[in-house]
């Protein structure tokens, strides 16, 4: 079911487009794991830096995420030309921008991300810890605990 409303809402994304379909979602200002208009959304951005200098912009972490741990399948779909060097993420608090390795993540908030379940950047664990009183949340985790696993249950 899911595979059908991405496949019908990328072919209306394709027809309306103003420019024609050059193989790159990003052109169309899209996710390219999710296919969602990422001017929707801002908060949730997060950027991948690839080794060849482009950026690709993506609508949570939770896609970035998807797109880190499986760089070779989203290669030969062309979805990415190239490998990641360098994830970016966006304070959730405010919207400064930081290396996602250096962000926490906050698990299990009652705010529900652009494509269900996600994380939520902080570029500080008491920036994390105020939007978890207001907010809920079952964890603070470091971008090391973030594994393929986690990512796919968030995905359910």
């Amino acid at each position: 079911m899911k595979k059908t409303i991405l496949f019908i809402y990328l072919i209306s994304v394709l027809v309306s487009a103003e420019e024609p379909f050059t193989g790159n979602i990003n052109a169309l200002k899209a996710d390219p794991v999710y296919a969602i208009s990422l001017s929707k959304y801002p908060k949730w951005h997060a950027f991948a830096l690839l080794r060849n200098g482009k950026t690709i912009e993506f609508i949570s972490v939770k896609s970035m995420m998807q797109v880190f741990f499986n760089q070779a399948q989203f290669k030969k779909r062309k979805l990415i030309d190239d490998q990641i060097k360098t994830l970016w993420v966006k304070d959730f608090i405010n919207g400064e921008k930081i290396e996602a390795s250096k962000a926490v993540y906050l698990f299990g908030s009652r705010m529900v991300g652009p494509h269900g379940d996600d994380l939520i950047p902080f570029s500080s664990e008491s920036n994390a810890k105020l939007f978890m009183m207001k907010n809920g949340g079952t964890k603070i985790l470091p971008y090391s605990k973030l594994t393929q696993g986690l990512i796919r249950y968030l995905d359910m």
